[in-house]
């Protein structure tokens, strides 16, 4: 009969797995995930993967999608993407012949209406001149003892002088000049004038003011002149007012 050893260890028994549990062969020990379920169904998933997959794949979409959408909009707001049509500007009509002489006609009507300024007032200084009549050929002036003949023919031009200021003033004869259509100057003719007398009322004549006198202004000139401006002047020292005569 064996005797017993006080100090001897026992045998531990085999693990005995848990009812459902299959036991891993010998010699193999795989990390323990919990139970291993029964024969013909399926492993159960783990949680968490599928539901991080379905989430970036719906974000991937999405971001696809926005992208797809700003491509399409820049495309079709591009200046590229509506055809435009290239406007060249046509050539300008010819101007027709008969427009041009609209221009030269007013230039020439304007001229006319200056030519002759009988009848209408100038003024210089503080008189107002008025021409009302121009006669040529007149050969002698005065009476048959006292008067004067001219070397070519005397020229008369009746003018009205108006003192149109606030002082007496004297009009002479001597400050009046006449010029022919070559520019050629004339000077009143001053014996002519005093032979003439009242009649010329035009020799150191003082006119107060709102008066008016109408006087005979007498130049000699050559036969066959054609008369173009008179110059009319308040005093020698004034600027002057040309009346045209129209080239008579």
């Amino acid at each position: 009969m064996a005797t017993d050893q006080p100090n001897a260890p026992r045998p531990v028994p085999p693990a005995v797995p848990p009812p459902g549990v299959i036991p891993p062969p010998p010699g193999h020990f795989p990390h323990y995930n919990g139970p291993v379920p029964p024969p013909g169904y399926p492993p159960p998933r783990q949680k968490g993967k599928g539901c991080l997959y379905a989430v970036i794949g719906t974000v991937a979409t999405l971001f696809l999608m926005g992208a797809c959408g700003v491509i399409v909009g820049a495309t079709a707001d591009s200046p590229s993407a509506t055809p435009t049509t290239s406007h060249t500007p046509s050539a300008p009509k010819a101007s027709s012949p008969r427009s041009m002489p609209s221009r030269t006609a007013k230039a020439t009507t304007s001229k006319t209406a200056v030519v002759n300024g009988i009848g209408r007032e100038y003024r210089d200084g503080k008189f107002a001149f008025t021409v009302t009549k121009v006669k040529k050929g007149v050969k002698r002036v005065g009476d048959e003892y006292f008067g004067s003949t001219a070397q070519g023919q005397y020229v008369l031009i009746s003018v009205t002088v108006e003192n149109i200021g606030d002082k007496a003033r004297t009009f002479t004869a001597g400050n009046q000049t006449l010029y022919d259509t070559k520019g050629r100057k004339f000077d009143t003719d001053g014996g002519a004038t005093v032979m003439m007398g009242d009649e010329s009322k035009s020799f150191l004549e003082q006119i107060n003011p709102g008066n008016s006198v109408d006087g005979i202004l007498i130049f000699d000139v050559p036969r066959g002149i054609r008369l173009k401006a008179l110059d009319l002047h308040d005093s020698v020292f004034s600027g002057g007012v040309t009346v045209p005569l129209g080239n008579r």
